[in-house]
C-alpha cells in the first residue's frame, strides 16, 4: 500500500472516530444544553456583571459534564439502544466502541467539566455533578419502570439554566429558580410530543416514557401537556415582576406562552402525528425565544 493510500485510510479512520465520538456525547443535544446555560448566564449577568473568563469556564465545563452524562447514558443503555431504529447505530450499541472505552471517556469528560465549574464556584460545580448523577444513574434506569422518569429527567434538563445563574451570583436566587421552573415545565409538552412520534421505538425497547394502555398512547397526554403549558403563563408574569421587565417584554413572553398552550391543546384535541409534530417544532423555538426576550429586557 502506498503512502497516499495509507494517508487516506488514516484520515477516513479519524473521521469515523470523530463521528462516533459526536454520537457518543450526543453533540446536538449537548449543544442545546450549553446554549440554555449560556443564555441564562447572560440574562442574570445583566443585573450583575459579565465575565468573559467565567462565561468561558461555564461553556467548557457545562459542555464536558453534559457529554459525560450522555456517554454514561449510552453505556448503561447499550442493550436497549440496539432494539430501537433511532439508536441502534450508536457506537457502543453497534459494537464500534467498547464499554470500557465509553466509561473512560465519560470519566475524563466529567473530571475536566467539574474542575472548570469548580473554578467558577463550588455551588455551580455541585449542581453540575447533581445534574449528571440524576440523568445517568436515576433517570436512565427509571425509564424502563415508570413514566415518572419524565419528571425526574426534567430536573437535569432544567438544571443547566440554574447553573448558568449560579455561575454569575454564586448562590441560588429567586430569578434563577423561576427560570429553572420555566425550563422544567416546558419539557413536558416538548417531550411528550417527541414521545408520541417515537412511541413505537420506545415501546419496542421497553421504555415507559409515554403514558399508555397496552399498545395505545393515553389520550390524556395532550391534556397534561396543555396544563403544563398553561402554568408557564403565571411563571412568566412572576419573572416580569421580580426582574422589573417592561410591559412589552412581558407581553411578548405571554404571547409566546399562549401560542405554546394553543399547540399543546391542538395536540390534545388531534391526538395525531401532525399535531404532535407541530407542538414539537414550536417547542424547539419557544425556550430560546423566551431567553432572548429576557436578554433584551
Amino acid at each position: 500500500m502506498n503512502n497516499r493510500a495509507k494517508s487516506y485510510n488514516y484520515t477516513s479512520a479519524a473521521i469515523s472516530k470523530l463521528k462516533d465520538l459526536s454520537q457518543l456525547v450526543k453533540f446536538n443535544l449537548t449543544f442545546v444544553v450549553v446554549v440554555t446555560s449560556a443564555l441564562s448566564y447572560a440574562v442574570m449577568a445583566q443585573s450583575y456583571s459579565f465575565s468573559p473568563f467565567i462565561f468561558s469556564l461555564l461553556l467548557i465545563g457545562g459542555f464536558f459534564v453534559a457529554c459525560a452524562a450522555n456517554t454514561l447514558n449510552q453505556v448503561l443503555e447499550k442493550d436497549f439502544d440496539i432494539l430501537m431504529t433511532r439508536t441502534k447505530d450508536r457506537p457502543i450499541a453497534a459494537g464500534r466502541m467498547k464499554i470500557s472505552e465509553g466509561v473512560m471517556i465519560a470519566g475524563l469528560l466529567c473530571l475536566v467539566g467539574i474542575i472548570c465549574l469548580a473554578l467558577i464556584n463550588p455551588l455551580t460545580a455541585f449542581l453540575g455533578m447533581i445534574s449528571m448523577v440524576i440523568y445517568a444513574f436515576i433517570y436512565t434506569p427509571l425509564k424502563r419502570y415508570s413514566t415518572i422518569a419524565v419528571a425526574v429527567g426534567a430536573i437535569p434538563g432544567a438544571l443547566p439554566v440554574l447553573i448558568g445563574t449560579t455561575a454569575v451570583t454564586g448562590e441560588i436566587t429567586t430569578i434563577g429558580l423561576v427560570l429553572f421552573a420555566i425550563q422544567f415545565l416546558w419539557q413536558f409538552p416538548h417531550f411528550w410530543a417527541i414521545g408520541f412520534l417515537g412511541f413505537e421505538d420506545y415501546h419496542k425497547a421497553g421504555y415507559k416514557l409515554v403514558p399508555a394502555t397496552g399498545d395505545n398512547i393515553d389520550r390524556n397526554i395532550g391534556l397534561h401537556s396543555t396544563i403544563y403549558a398553561v402554568v408557564l403563563l403565571p411563571l412568566c408574569l412572576v419573572y416580569s415582576v421580580i426582574s422589573d421587565a417592561t410591559i412589552w417584554i412581558s407581553s411578548l413572553a405571554i404571547v409566546l406562552s399562549l401560542i405554546y398552550v394553543i399547540y399543546s391543546y391542538r395536540f390534545y384535541k388531534g391526538h395525531n402525528r401532525e399535531s404532535a409534530r407541530s407542538l414539537m417544532f414550536f417547542s424547539f423555538f419557544y425556550m430560546p425565544a423566551i431567553f432572548i426576550i429576557y436578554l433584551i429586557a
